[in-house]
């Protein structure tokens, strides 16, 4: 029953239909004012359907550009991200070398001695790097008492040494004391570490005579009778020099050149003071032998010549042996019975 239903009203619209395309097809102007009326009605229902269509279309293609735009900005903010991280290294690449520059610098300084470069590992607690560690040792040929330079001039000294590592203690430790001279005038001083005063940038300054050539603004470097430092490495500038109440002799304090709280890369002198000493030793030795045999060679030369002189004239003497006849007392052999000119026995 439902289904007649449904195909009567089928075919009653399809039949309307049919008659109004008929109608339209015949008399046109019989449905204009039905279709004036319908537009009144739906003109403003579209209009509606249009705005709300618009709306939102406008809204997918928003948030589709948003989404664009969200998936562009987390691109960018990544790129950002890599760009920043990249010149952040650029720019540590740049200031580490600008340290290397300095260290190279430092070893053509200090040409006459052997040298390798390191890098500061670890260090010990507090803010300075009185006590640190170095990424090579007896591997790369480091040794005790071997001397570390940076910033310019004298760091510290090789204390104890690893295969791979190295321990140093630098010249503003509380125990550290160099044997110094001032540059000037080679007068002797000593340079003890003191991390009190090095809170303000000093060191101290002692055993001064009253009478040495040595005054605020010049140059210490390391004494030729230090036991264990190389001589003639710069330490620092003098300073606040004062006599000491015995008035005897004069301390003060010592401004260093390396800057002992931004320590990253070192280098390390591979000549010990023991083989300095030994082979300056054996350079004088050397040089004292060369000497000598020089004069040695000089003095047969000389020999020679002189030796040439006096037999020249005795060549061209005429020699003539006399023989007297031999006495009773006298043996047969006596030198008293024969006489020579020349000086030399047959």
């Amino acid at each position: 029953m439902k289904l007649s239903n449904n195909k009567m009203l089928l075919i009653i619209l399809s039949v309307l239909c049919l008659a109004m395309i008929g109608v339209t097809t015949v008399r046109d102007e019989w449905l204009s004012p039905l279709r004036t009326a319908v537009g009144y009605f739906l003109l403003p229902v579209q209009s509606g359907v249009n705005r709300v269509g618009k709306a939102l279309y406008n809204d997918v293609k928003n948030r589709e550009k948003l989404k664009t735009a969200l998936e562009d900005n987390a691109k960018l903010k990544a790129r950002i991200d890599e760009l920043t991280m990249e010149n952040v290294r650029l720019e540590a690449d740049g200031f580490e070398l600008k340290r290397l520059r300095a260290l190279y610098e430092l070893n053509q300084e200090y040409g006459q001695y052997r040298m390798t470069g390191a890098r500061v590992i670890a260090k010990d607690t507090g803010g300075w790097f009185h006590i640190f560690r170095i990424d090579k040792g007896s591997a790369d040929g480091i040794q005790v008492d071997m001397n570390v330079l940076a910033g310019g001039g004298l760091v510290g000294i090789v204390t104890n040494v690893g295969a791979n590592y190295a321990t140093v203690r630098s010249i503003i430790d509380d125990v550290s004391r160099v044997s110094a001279m001032a540059l000037q005038s080679g007068d002797p001083c000593v340079v003890s570490g003191d991390l009190q005063s090095y809170a303000e940038g000093k060191l101290r300054i002692s055993d001064i005579t009253d009478t040495a050539d040595i005054k605020d603004g010049d140059k210490i470097v390391t004494s030729t009778i230090s036991s264990k430092f190389l001589p003639g490495i710069l330490i620092g500038y003098a300073g606040d020099l004062k006599t000491d109440p015995a008035r005897l002799t004069r301390s003060g304090s010592l401004i260093p050149v390396a800057d002992f709280g931004t320590l990253q890369e070192v280098l390390v002198v591979l000549d010990l003071k023991s083989e300095y000493r030994e082979n300056s030793g054996a350079q004088s030795e050397t040089a004292g032998e060369a000497g000598a045999q020089a004069e040695s060679t000089e003095a047969q030369t000389a020999q020679a010549s002189s030796t040439a002189e006096i037999i020249s004239p005795v060549a061209e003497m005429p020699v003539s042996v006399e023989a007297s006849a031999p006495s009773e007392e006298s043996s047969p052999m006596s030198m008293d019975n024969v006489s020579l000119e020349t000086g030399r026995a047959d």
